[in-house]
């Protein structure tokens, strides 16, 4: 997710997770326009390598030159795997008739992913899709134009662009896909615990799953590992000294980041339900603080 999931956080949850119940993750979406991604980009994207489990490079864009090169380009800065975004319902990507703009011409979409494949000589390509656009009409459809495109594994967003992230989901839509295609289908939309996993595994059929934003309120998720608010608070400042380290980010950087966090954190009942508190500190050091006083405990 742009903005949030880089490599500080992405590290962190390798960290606190272990392989048998998180087996990757993605970087947040490479935006590509007009003109590939520069090598420099992509390695900062990727982040320096500090786990055997692979980190996917996703790329968002339509032109299928520069998407193309820029996926030759990630294969030869060590990208394990590329993925193209067609979820994305943000107005940008829509503008520039990327992610979910594309849901509407199931043809298109495979061009898209035989342009990138064609410039991977190791790298798996996958992709990932909403359930449609305004409807689920046409997703058994996008389905068949993922694998035909050379997806070795499609995620499908149980939702539509148009449902955006209303908190109602339909799994059976992913259920459909999976029954549509010969490829490993990665469900995605309505996890909120631990138990999601396995039940969306169970009703749909789906061989993996991945998780967004109940990742975000709970980095332990993956596991089912119960922590209290002393554990929550260091898995927040280690982020903090992450982010601070690594991109030499001033404390007022640091906090919008941990906020961005605490809006949604539910791990260890740190914020006790009432996150107001904490996201009204106005003084930086003093949010970063009140987190290592409750780390310390």
């Amino acid at each position: 997710m742009e903005g949030v999931t880089e490599a500080c956080f992405r590290d962190l949850l390798l960290e606190r997770n272990a392989a048998e119940h998180l087996g990757g993750t993605f970087t947040e979406f490479a935006r590509v326009v007009e003109i590939p991604l520069s090598r420099r980009v992509l390695r900062a994207h990727l982040g320096p390598s500090s786990t055997a489990r692979p980190v996917g490079l996703q790329l968002m864009g339509a032109n299928l030159a520069a998407l193309a090169e820029t996926a030759r380009r990630a294969e030869e800065v060590g990208a394990p795997l590329v993925d193209v975004n067609f979820g994305c319902p943000a107005k940008g990507a829509l503008r520039g008739s990327a992610g979910s703009a594309v849901l509407s011409d199931p043809a298109r979409l495979e061009r898209i992913l035989r342009a990138v494949g064609g410039a991977l000589e190791r790298a798996p390509l996958t992709a990932k899709i909403r359930a449609g656009v305004d409807d689920d009409s046409l997703l058994c459809e996008l389905a068949r134009a993922a694998q035909e495109g050379g997806a070795a594994m499609l995620t499908v967003h149980c939702r539509t662009r148009r449902e955006g992230y209303r908190p109602e989901v339909d799994w059976s839509r992913i259920a459909r896909a999976v029954g549509s295609v010969d490829i490993p289908v990665c469900g995605n939309g309505g996890v909120r615990a631990h138990a999601d996993l396995r039940r969306m595994r169970e009703e749909t059929g789906c061989a993996l799953v991945m998780v967004g934003q109940a990742a975000l309120a709970n980095p332990w998720i993956f596991s089912g590992a119960r922590v209290d608010a002393t554990e929550a608070a260091r898995f927040l400042t280690a982020y903090a000294e992450s982010l601070r380290v690594r991109y030499a980010a001033r404390e007022s950087r640091i906090a919008g980041r941990l906020k961005q966090l605490l809006r949604c954190w539910e791990a260890g009942d740190l914020t006790g339900g009432e996150p107001a508190s904490w996201l009204g500190e106005r003084d930086p050091a003093r949010l970063l603080e009140r987190l290592r006083a409750l780390a310390r405990e």
